[in-house]
C-alpha cells in the first residue's frame, strides 16, 4: 500500500476522532507528497526513498520549530509541534540507535580503507546509501567525523 493511501486512511480516522493535531500533520504530509509528484510535471508516483526524505524533512522542520519555541519559553506552541512529530514518525522506518549507526560506519571505513577527514565525503555517501532513512544525516555525519579523526 502506498504512503498516499495510508495517509488518506489515517486522515479519515483523525477526522472521525476530531484529532486536529494529527489531521494537521497528515495534511502536511499529503501536501508535500502532492508537491513532489507535480514538481516533475507528471502525476507519477514518487519512490519510497523520496517519500522517506519528505517525511524526514517534515520531522526536522517540526523539531527545529519546537526547539525555537522551547528556548523562547513557548511550550504552548512547542507541544503541538512535538505531537505532530509523533504522528509523522509513525510512517518512517524504525530508526537505528547511534551504536548501530557507528557499527555500520566502522564497517564501511574498514571495507574502503578510508582514513582521515579527507575521506569523509566517500564514507558519508556510502553510509547514507546503506542506512537510508533509518538515521538522520546529522547523526551519521557526527559519527563519521568521530571515527575518521
Amino acid at each position: 500500500m502506498s504512503l498516499s493511501t495510508l495517509i488518506m486512511d489515517e486522515m479519515k480516522v483523525a477526522m472521525r476522532a476530531k484529532d486536529t493535531v494529527a489531521l494537521e500533520a497528515l495534511r502536511a504530509i499529503k501536501s508535500e507528497i502532492l508537491l513532489a509528484q507535480t514538481a516533475t510535471g507528471s502525476k507519477e508516483e514518487i519512490t519510497q526513498a523520496d517519500e522517506i526524505k519528505i517525511l524526514q524533512k517534515l520531522v526536522k522542520m517540526r523539531k527545529d520549530s519546537a526547539e525555537i519555541y522551547t528556548t523562547q519559553n513557548r511550550s504552548d506552541l512547542a507541544e503541538p509541534e512535538l505531537a505532530q512529530i509523533a504522528v509523522i514518525e509513525k510512517f518512517l522506518p524504525a530508526q537505528l540507535s547511534e551504536v548501530e549507526v557507528e557499527t555500520i560506519v566502522a564497517k564501511i571505513i574498514a571495507e574502503t580503507g578510508a582514513s582521515g577527514i579527507a575521506s569523509m565525503g566517500k564514507v558519508m555517501g556510502l553510509a547514507s546509501a546503506q542506512i537510508g532513512g533509518q538515521a538522520e544525516g546529522k547523526t551519521i555525519s557526527a559519527i563519521v567525523k568521530k571515527l575518521l579523526v
